[in-house]
């Protein structure tokens, strides 16, 4: 039995999540009780008609105390025999406040209360924090659109192997902000800029144009290299510590030319001996699922000539 719990903040898309796993034929329940999560799965286990697959719901609307369980729940659901994936959705305040004033609906926490929709907005994320601490994958859906959250969902949920780490490649622009999901940084702004070329502005790390340009710097390469090295260097300390998604992130100053390159280059470099690799450009709104091209290789041991 696969169980996917979705939380996170209100207006950052969980209905949209919880609904994209229901048409997956998920068994799905909105805004579940915590303390419910183990009774549930012990009905649908013996139950006459048992069910593969639910995803549930819960958010900040659940008591105070069954959010400070949680740990303590999740923890008896993985001792049981299921798969449990735990999916925090997250999105910029500043969006959230956005949101709420262009639909004039009301912020959960703010119907019971004086809470403005600000402070609302602060104490649930404050409430959720167990939750995303516990996290096996949070998605930032800031600038996610309804079509693109349903896809990282079928993708990165419901097509996810439990025995099977996912590696993420972002490239980002600082000016955006960094990804909320982002757990590695590295930064290119030190690198030369395409930027400052007019003949170069509008083409992106995609482009030959650029590749070229970047090709020719040495101190490129050098970056590259060492990242690519630190990531192969500590990748398998990842996957021991029982993660199943990391997210690498290339960040440039507008995210176009210089992340771009090296993301392109280092998840094309990451596939050739992992299997599970991703590829996301945040601002060129790209994302790219690579070929195993040595999935049956076992990719931590020592290759000949190594």
């Amino acid at each position: 039995m696969q169980l996917v719990i979705i939380s996170g903040r209100s207006g950052s898309g969980k209905s949209i999540a919880l609904q994209a796993l229901e048409d997956l034929s998920y068994y799905a329940i909105d805004n579940l009780p915590a303390m419910l999560l183990g009774p549930l799965v012990d009905e649908l286990q013996q139950g006459r008609s048992a069910r593969s697959s639910i995803a549930v719901s819960i958010d900040a609307r659940n008591l105070p105390d069954a959010l400070a369980r949680f740990p303590e729940l999740l923890n008896d659901l993985r001792t049981r025999d299921l798969a449990c994936q735990v999916v925090y959705l997250t999105t910029d305040a500043r969006i959230l406040l956005e949101r709420y004033s262009h639909t004039r609906r009301r912020h959960p926490l703010t119907r019971d209360s004086d809470m403005t929709l600000a402070e609302a907005i602060d104490t649930e994320e404050q409430a959720l924090s167990e939750i995303r601490d516990l996290a096996d994958l949070v998605i930032d859906t800031t600038r996610l659109s309804v079509h693109e959250l349903r896809g990282r969902i079928t993708d990165q949920v419901a097509g996810h192997r439990a025995e099977q780490m996912t590696l993420t490649v972002e490239s980002f622009g600082f000016k955006r902000g960094v990804p909320l999901d982002a757990d590695i940084v590295f930064d290119a702004r030190c690198l030369p800029n395409p930027y400052w070329d007019p003949a170069l502005r509008d083409a992106t790390g995609r482009d030959a144009s650029i590749i070229a340009f970047l090709d020719g710097y040495p101190v490129v390469a050098e970056m590259h290299d060492d990242i690519l090295a630190w990531v192969e260097r500590w990748l398998p300390r990842y996957r021991t510590s029982q993660r199943s998604y990391l997210t690498v992130a290339v960040g440039c100053t507008g995210g176009q030319h210089r992340s771009v390159y090296l993301a392109e280059r280092l998840a094309a470099h990451l596939a050739e001996r992992h299997a599970g690799i991703r590829l996301r450009h945040r601002e060129l709104g790209v994302q790219v699922n690579l070929p195993d091209a040595q999935a049956s290789m076992d990719t931590d041991a020592p290759q000949e000539g190594a």
